[in-house]
């Protein structure tokens, strides 16, 4: 039974994708123009299809709950997807805690600002040059 179910569960799932892509087909003939009722009639065809396994999946006991607009608006999808799924912290502190690590030491590193006039370096080519330049 739990076979079948799941079959019928598969079924529904690839007739809603078929639908989807003849709907999207009915809407590009639409702006173009063209003749769209073939597209049509073969849309309510897969709606029929669609109703008669709905009620088989549901005379099986597989009936799914339909959310309404409120219900669906309520649910929080967002912070459920942010969530870590291995169980590791959403962010890394700047520093680990004094209080339970002895140990401890600043994760990040205060950046040195550069010095705005360096010194030549000595691999530097024509380092007699630049020195006569800067004493300038």
């Amino acid at each position: 039974m739990d076979n079948k179910l799941n079959e019928i569960r598969r079924k529904i799932r690839l007739l809603r994708a078929e639908m989807l892509s003849a709907e999207d087909n009915i809407r590009k003939q639409v702006n173009r123009d063209e003749d769209c009722s073939a597209a049509a009639v073969h849309l309510m065809s897969m709606r029929i299809t669609m109703v008669s396994l709905i009620g088989e999946r549901n005379r099986l006991g597989g009936e799914e709950r339909l959310l309404n607009v409120d219900e669906r608006l309520k649910l929080d999808v967002r912070a459920v997807s942010r969530k870590p799924s291995n169980g590791a912290p959403e962010r890394f502190s700047a520093k680990a805690s004094p209080g339970l690590d002895p140990g401890w030491g600043p994760v990040r590193v205060k950046e040195t600002r550069q010095i705005k006039n360096p010194e030549p370096r000595s691999d530097f080519i024509g380092t007699e040059k630049a020195r006569d330049r800067r004493e300038r």
